[in-house]
């Protein structure tokens, strides 16, 4: 399994309320994905944030990734994990989010966004 197949699925999942995707937002802050012996599937653990602790959509937000990353054929579980520490930014959001939405590019390399891959 190669991080891109969850990194474009992860660019698939929106927020409902901004014409973002969750990757591109920064609301992806690890990425766990652990082979299943003998076989070539992965259980994937998925901890992201919201934009607000408030935000009534979080769970419809994991859902969607769940849903997504369960229909890749290399894919055993998917579970998603929604943290508040450290709180999201717009500092979080990739260049090409803040393009989207108007706002000037930030020297931002996506350094909030870690991979753990055994």
């Amino acid at each position: 399994m190669e991080k891109s197949e969850i990194i474009s699925v992860l660019e698939q999942c929106f927020d409902p309320e901004i014409p973002i995707d969750l990757w591109n937002l920064g609301l992806i802050y690890d990425i766990h994905a652990k082979p299943i012996d003998g076989t070539e599937l992965h259980d994937v653990l998925v901890i992201m944030s919201l934009t607000t602790p408030g935000c009534h959509m979080g769970q419809h937000m994991a859902n969607d990734v769940k849903t997504k990353l369960e229909a890749l054929d290399t894919i055993n579980k998917a579970t998603v994990s929604i943290i508040f520490d450290p709180p999201w930014t717009p500092d979080m959001m990739s260049n090409v989010a803040r393009e989207k939405l108007g706002l000037a590019a930030v020297n931002n390399s996506g350094e909030n966004q870690s991979f753990d891959w055994e």
